[in-house]
């Protein structure tokens, strides 16, 4: 998938803890995971904000687009 998903970036900037996170942004751990493992298949602009406000980053500093690497 072309799009990479850097949430454990700055999860580790922070110091914040995936449990943390998930009850924070209001999702289940095993979501965080999917979405962190790049198994996701789309997110919701709700879901992204939460997770930017959470964070407090940009949407850009959680998604990469990266040349080369798409898989069926």
């Amino acid at each position: 998938m072309p799009i990479v998903v850097r949430i454990d970036v700055e999860l580790a900037k922070r110091k914040m803890s995936v449990g943390e996170f998930a009850e924070r942004v209001g999702l289940t751990p095993a979501n965080v995971a999917v979405l962190k493992n790049g198994r996701a298949k789309a997110v919701r602009f709700s879901t992204l904000e939460a997770m930017c406000r959470v964070l407090d980053c940009q949407p850009g500093d959680l998604l990469e687009w990266v040349e080369g690497e798409e898989t069926s």
